[in-house]
């Protein structure tokens, strides 16, 4: 299971170079390129919040769930009990 970050793609649409994210946002632009490449292990809320107040967007547009497959053995027990608990 991974979580995208898509901020090059916000940044595309909003014609916004990550120089300038940094500067609004009061960010180094060696930790926004580390969220950038997805090498992030974590982000605070407060990072969240200014990156979104900056690019105009929320944060399920900055980040996405992939599931890619069980990582441990609960996952299809977890995933199980989801699906009758939507459907019922």
């Amino acid at each position: 299971m991974a979580i995208l970050v898509k901020l090059d793609d916000l940044l595309h649409a909003r014609r916004m170079t990550l120089t300038e994210l940094a500067g609004k946002v009061d960010i180094t632009l060696a930790n926004l390129s580390i969220l950038k490449t997805g090498k992030a292990r974590a982000i605070r809320f407060s990072t969240l919040e200014a990156i979104c107040a900056a690019l105009g967007c929320q944060p399920g547009e900055l980040l996405e769930f992939v599931d890619d497959g069980p990582d441990w053995p609960d996952a299809q027990a977890g995933a199980a009990a989801r699906q009758s608990y939507t459907r019922g």
